[in-house]
Formats: structure tokens, C-alpha cells, sequence
């Protein structure tokens, strides 16, 4: 494959006697025919060319190992030799840094063709490797936006020398950001550097198929989207007819008109995680395959179970310590009879050599989190994209049918940013006070090019951090106050770069040797018996705890042990995902392979469960004994957003689930339609529990009103709410 692995040829040439390749510099065109070894470009990397050349922002589009990486590269190189930039005139943003040390060889091999040079820099850089940065610019800067953050801000750094000549700037997984604060944080940031540089910068995303790509394109262009040019290059990309909604029949008609999408899948149902453990021990020998799990506890459970079977397997999640993570990850592209278990960290493009398979334990959550798994697969000539699924529960085996479903009508969610974020706004006065260490009072929304919420919109928000002292105001300037140095100004407002929380977790060591990193509650909790943990796919006896600065001793031990980390974030599933499961339900399959233990498990569901919680006309309201479930299958940010829409008949000590929510024990079909009636167009935020909010970063700038009010925004969905509330509904009940 042209870019990742073995060549592919396209005879497409561009329109008229020129060929638009030829666009390209010269000694950049020489080496991918001699020292790549290419016959010709991909389909992508053509079309890129011309806009990237002339300046255009663009989202380029393909699978997983598409390309994408030359596609921005070839023509940026070719337009920094043609218009002589010099210095750091490209920046090449990721959103994690192993992702950044896989791509930084690559890149600076390209660069080093027209004696360019790319460098790298993240959290794990060195300060004397930085030094070089800031003595030295290289012309491409590998970086996340969180360094880029810390450069603006930092007092080592002459931000202006090192970033001021920036004429483009690469982002790489951009769906990743966008669908997350990280993409407020980038968009900001992007607009603070346009401010250093004095001149628009270019933005090139580079993304796998989602389903709003114009969508994206627009959101990436930020502050000036109206009056730059751009495009989505997407050639031989299914785009998505449909992103988000509630999925209606006219969407679902249009969908079905699409083929099926390509690739072996296999879904089959084994009822725990130990039988998947000897299924993957007895299958496919001799081959390499990655195997995703959806929890850090299960990668680690499984692992050991794979390793207890003599399988030779190495593991890759978050908690795991980077050199941990890097000697698993290398092994496993050079070896070949191997398995490596892993969460999301291996789903974006991370190189871990040829894959003959992917496993998928139950579900992930989103399609486009499935297409990127598969998207391993499939890279040699002559193999195709594969996944197996087995599953280990009946509702991780429904969840997993309804995702295939939504995956085989070409439907991928919709990336959308996250609603309301105040905090990101706090976090961004605070940051470009510091930045400009005075900031004027009337001028201070300069700084971001009008781009909203960052504008005037946050003058209300600023009179508050002015109040509460995390600004000073002087003589018509603002100076960072001192609650801030109190809250955040810790290792020179480290604590300001980044917008995600992570939650207090304790290092584990082994002598001298990080393992990883573990939940804290293992620790406390009463057990019987010698503490261990399991980390690494390894046990571990714990032999000392060092609470202050919070480590833990290990020595190996012969088996046993826990493996537990909180999970952050808003959990449950979407409307259209627990919708798709609702007509698996009703008897649709997905055209995949299903095992006969998975139709079998379907079949009892359907016989068994669908009675009496769906409802093929609409809705399903059941009672047996005190218990009254409202059916919904709206997914858990639709039915939280009915629970306190519909205070007056729903059960107020319940948590919403995905597919149901309770009612009063008391309800009849009268109170149903008078609370139906009273709603009339008026949703209701959820209520939230003032505990969400400290997983808010930076809520301490926020009122406790806007904080919650943020909160409340992010867990509503009003149009999935409004979909179930206007279908009929159905009683059921049962003494």
C-alpha cells in the first residue's frame, strides 16, 4: 500500500496533458519512484496535491493505513522548497504521543530528502533535546497541542522565534480531537498561534470516515471557516449517507441502498472471558493477532489467561508505563506466532507491523471505532480485512449485532464537539494572560479572532475570574491573580496545558523498573489473603506502599491478583447504536457470519427477552410487581434526559440505562398521558450528580451553576428524547 505498506498503482491521471503529480518538487517525485520504490501514487495523495499546494484547508479521508500521512506530506514539502519557507514552518499535531515517536522517523525521512529536518516534541521529550528545538528549528515540529500550549506559555521558549514562520499545520486522527474538549483546546490554540504568526495558517486534517465530514472540515477551519477555501479529499471513500439523527425510515431506506461494506466478519458469542481466552489459544496458530478489549481490567484478565495457555502474548493499554508499553508494542511487529491484547491505544494509527487478524472481545461502543479496528487488518496483497467478535455476554452480543447492523448500511456516527465548554474558556483566559503576561481588559477576545465561545460571549465568565481573584486587574490590564497560581501554578502551570483529567493513580515498581500504573481502591480494599495485583498480564505481590508519594513495591508472584481502574467520562451508549440493537431484537440480523452459538443466543433473546421489552409499533411500558420500566431503547443520554423531563412519573432514585428507564411504582396509563401532556415541547437538562463535575477540568474557575450547567449540556439528547416521547407507547403489565 502507497504510504503504509506495499505499492498500489492508479492509472488515473490527472485532467489535461499535465499530470498533477508533476506539481510535485522534483527531487520529492524522484525518491518515491527510487527510494520508495512506488509506480505511482495513491488516489488520495493525488488529489491532495493541488489544494495543499495552493494553500487550501482540507480533511483527507481513508481507512486506516491510506496513506494519509504522504498525502499531507508530499505536497507540503514540495510548497515549502517551491516558496522557500524556512524554519518551523509546519507543525504536525497528534493526539497521543505514541502515535507522534511511530510517525517522527517517517516524517523526518521525507523531510531529509530535500535536506529538511522534522524533530519531536512531547511530554516524554528531553529538556536537552528541546534546548536543540529551540536553538535549532527543524522545518516539520511533531508535537500534541498540549506542548504547543506549553511553549506559548512557558518562559523557556521564544515563542515567536520558534512558531512565528508556522504556515501550515497538520492534524493527524482529527476526528479524535473534534469529538472532545481536546478539539475546543486545539481550536484555540490554533487561533493563539495565527496571532504569533500574524498570517492564516493551513489546516489539514487527516481523518478515517466519519460521518459529517463538511461538518469537520468547517469545525477544523475555526475562527475564519466563512472566508477560507476548502475541501473533504475523499477518493474511493464511502461517505457516510447519514450521521446522527434518530435514524428514521427514510434514512434507514437510504442507507440500504448502499453494498455491503468490505471485509471478513465473524460474530460469535462464547459467555465469558476465560472461553475466549481458549478460543484464541486453539485458533488461528502461526498467525499474528491483535485482540481489542474495552477495559483496561479485561485486557489485563485476558492477557493472563493467555499467557497461563503458553500463547506468547504482549499487552498495550494506558495504565501500562511507556517503556512497558513500547517493548510490547515492538516485540510484537517482529514477532510473528504472537497476540497482543490492547484497549484503544493500538486503534489509531500506530504502526505494529503486519496483522493477519483482528479479535474484538464484546463491542466497542461506536462504528467508528470498529472501522478503525479493522482497518489493522487487510495490508499485504492478497489478504482482506477481517475481525472476529466474540462475545461474553447476552447484551455485549446484542450490542455487538446492532453495530454490525449500522456498520453493514454504511452509517458512522457524526463527530461533534462537546456543548458549552465554559471550563475550556476559563483555562484559555487564564492561558493567554499568561502567555501575554498582561492582557488588555477591553481587547482581551482579540486573541482568538472572534471564534466562539472565546469571544465577548465570555465576558461574564471573565468578571467572574476576576472576582474570585484568578485574574488581577490594573490600570485597564489583566494579570494572572493569585487563586490561580494557588489552583494551577504548580511546575510553572503545568496544569493549565492540558484539558483532560486524569484520575490519581499509584505507580507500580519492581526494584527499580516502572510497570505501569494502578487504581488506587486496589490498595484499600479488604481482601483476604496477600495483596496482588495484576499488571502487565503478570501477578505481582505487593511487599510496600509508599502513600506520600503514592508507589507501589512489587515482586513477582506465581498467580492470582486484581486488576481495577476507574473509568472517567459519561458513560452508555448512543440513540442510534441501542435503536439498532432494538431491531435485532425484532428479528434483524446483521449480514455478517454468525457462529451457531450466536444465533442461538439471539434466538432465546428474541423468544425469551423481546416480549416483554420491545414493542415493534413504538415504545413499551411494563410492570412486574413493583418493578415499572419504561422500554425506550434510546440510548442513556436520551433516557436521562426523559428522567428529568418527566420528573413527575419517573422513578427519582434510579440511574437511566441504555435501553429503559423506571417510572413510579404507582403509574397508570391516565398519569402517563397528563405528564406526556404537560411536557409539550419543553425538555428538561439532566440532573446531575455534583460529584461529575470535579471530572470537568479546570471547574474550579466556574461558578458551580455554569459547572453543573456544562455537565447537564454534555449527558442531553434532546432530538433522541423527543423521537421516543412522540412514538405510541404500549402497557404491559404483569402482577
Amino acid at each position: 500500500m502507497a504510504g503504509e505498506d506495499s505499492p498500489v498503482e492508479d492509472t488515473t491521471k490527472g485532467d489535461g496533458p499535465a499530470d498533477v503529480i508533476d506539481r510535485l518538487d522534483p527531487v520529492v517525485l524522484h525518491h518515491i519512484v527510487n527510494t520508495l520504490g512506488w509506480p505511482d501514487l495513491r488516489p488520495l495523495q493525488r488529489e491532495a496535491i493541488a489544494p495543499l499546494m495552493d494553500g487550501e484547508d482540507a480533511v483527507l479521508l481513508a481507512p486506516t493505513a491510506g496513506g494519509k500521512t504522504e498525502a499531507a506530506c508530499f505536497p507540503l514539502l514540495s510548497a515549502m522548497a517551491e516558496q522557500k519557507w524556512n524554519g518551523t514552518s509546519v507543525l504536525y499535531l497528534c493526539p497521543l504521543k505514541a502515535l507522534l515517536n511511530n510517525l517522527a522517523g517517517r516524517v523526518d525521512t521525507y523531510a531529509q530528502w530535500l535536506g529538511r529536518r522534522a524533530a519531536l516534541w512531547h511530554g516524554d521529550t528531553k529538556e536537552s533535546q528541546r534546548q536543540r528545538i529551540r536553538t535549532e528549528a527543524p522545518d516539520i515540529l511533531l508535537t500534541t497541542p498540549e506542548s504547543l500550549e506549553a511553549m506559548l506559555i512557558g518562559v523557556k521558549t521564544d515563542h515567536a522565534r520558534l512558531l512565528g514562520g508556522v504556515r501550515a499545520v497538520v492534524v493527524d486522527e482529527v476526528h479524535a480531537f473534534a469529538g472532545d474538549d481536546r478539539g475546543w483546546h486545539l481550536l484555540a490554540v490554533l487561533e493563539r498561534l495565527e496571532r504569533v504568526t500574524g498570517r492564516p495558517i493551513q489546516r489539514i486534517g487527516l481523518s478515517a470516515t466519519v460521518g459529517n465530514p463538511e461538518q469537520l472540515l468547517h469545525w477544523l477551519q475555526g475562527a475564519r471557516a466563512r472566508s477560507r477555501t476548502g475541501r473533504v479529499v475523499a477518493p474511493g471513500v464511502r461517505l457516510p449517507a447519514f450521521g446522527g439523527g434518530t435514524g428514521d425510515d427514510s434514512e434507514k431506506a437510504a442507507v440500504e441502498q448502499l453494498p455491503r461494506p468490505a471485509g471478513e466478519v465473524e460474530l460469535d458469542y462464547v459467555g465469558s472471558l476465560e472461553n475466549a481466552a481458549k478460543l484464541i489459544a486453539a485458533l488461528h496458530r502461526g498467525e499474528k493477532r491483535l485482540v481489542f478489549c474495552d477495559s483496561r481490567r479485561q485486557v489485563e484478565e485476558l492477557g493472563a489467561a493467555l499467557r497461563a495457555r503458553e500463547v506468547t502474548v504482549f499487552l498495550s493499554h494506558a495504565s501500562l508505563s511507556v517503556d512497558e508499553r513500547t517493548r510490547s508494542e515492538q516485540a510484537f511487529a517482529e514477532a510473528r506466532d504472537c497476540v497482543i491484547v490492547s484497549t484503544s491505544t493500538l486503534e489509531l494509527g500506530i504502526d505494529v507491523g503486519d496483522l493477519d487478524r483482528v479479535i474484538q472481545i464484546d463491542s466497542p461502543d461506536t462504528v467508528a471505532s470498529f472501522l478503525q479496528r479493522i482497518g489493522r487488518t487487510g495490508r499485504r496483497a492478497g489478504t482482506v480485512r477481517n475481525c472476529l467478535f466474540l462475545t461474553t455476554r447476552k447484551d455485549t452480543l446484542l450490542q455487538a449485532a446492532g453495530l454490525l447492523l449500522l456498520w453493514a448500511r454504511g452509517w458512522v456516527e457524526p463527530v461533534l464537539p462537546p456543548p458549552e465548554p465554559r471550563h475550556l474558556v476559563a483555562q484559555q483566559l487564564l492561558a493567554v494572560t499568561l502567555q501575554q503576561h498582561k492582557l488588555g481588559d477591553q481587547l482581551w477576545d482579540q486573541q482568538w479572532n472572534g471564534l466562539a465561545p472565546f469571544d465577548r460571549s465570555a465576558a461574564p465568565l471573565l468578571r467572574h475570574l476576576t472576582d474570585e481573584g484568578f485574574l488581577d486587574t490594573d490600570g485597564g490590564m489583566l494579570f494572572v491573580g493569585p487563586e490561580a497560581e494557588r489552583r494551577f501554578g504548580k511546575r510553572h502551570f503545568i496544569e493549565l496545558t492540558a484539558s483532560f483529567t486524569a484520575p490519581p493513580q499509584f505507580t507500580v515498581l519492581s526494584g527499580r523498573t516502572e510497570i505501569g500504573r494502578m487504581d488506587p481502591s486496589v490498595l484499600t480494599e479488604e481482601r483476604p489473603g496477600p495483596r496482588r495485583l495484576l499488571l502487565g498480564g503478570r501477578s505481582w505481590q505487593v511487599t510496600y506502599i509508599d502513600w506520600l508519594r503514592k508507589r507501589v513495591f512489587v515482586e513477582p508472584a506465581d498467580g492470582g491478583g486484581i486488576a481495577k481502574w476507574m473509568n472517567g467520562g459519561i458513560a452508555g451508549l448512543s440513540y442510534a447504536l441501542t435503536r439498532a440493537m432494538r431491531e435485532v431484537l425484532l428479528g434483524e440480523d446483521p449480514p455478517v457470519s454468525l457462529t451457531r452459538r450466536a444465533e442461538a443466543c439471539l434466538a432465546e433473546q428474541r423468544e425469551s427477552d423481546a416480549p416483554d421489552t420491545v414493542h415493534p409499533g413504538g415504545t413499551l411500558i411494563t410492570r412486574v410487581g413493583a418493578d415499572v420500566r419504561w422500554w425506550t431503547w434510546a440510548g442513556y443520554r436520551a433516557n436521562a434526559t426523559l428522567a428529568a423531563t418527566l420528573q413527575s412519573i419517573s422513578d427519582p432514585l434510579q440511574r437511566p440505562t441504555d435501553c429503559w428507564l423506571r417510572l413510579r411504582e404507582d403509574l397508570t396509563p391516565a398519569a402517563w398521558r397528563a405528564a406526556r401532556e404537560n411536557v409539550g415541547e419543553n425538555l428538561v437538562l439532566p440532573d446531575v450528580d455534583r460529584r461529575a463535575v470535579r471530572g470537568l477540568k479546570f471547574s474550579a474557575a466556574l461558578p458551580e451553576r455554569l459547572a453543573v450547567a456544562t455537565v447537564a449540556a454534555r449527558l442531553a439528547d434532546f432530538e433522541g428524547a423527543r423521537a421516543v416521547l412522540d412514538a405510541p407507547v404500549r402497557f404491559e403489565y404483569h402482577n
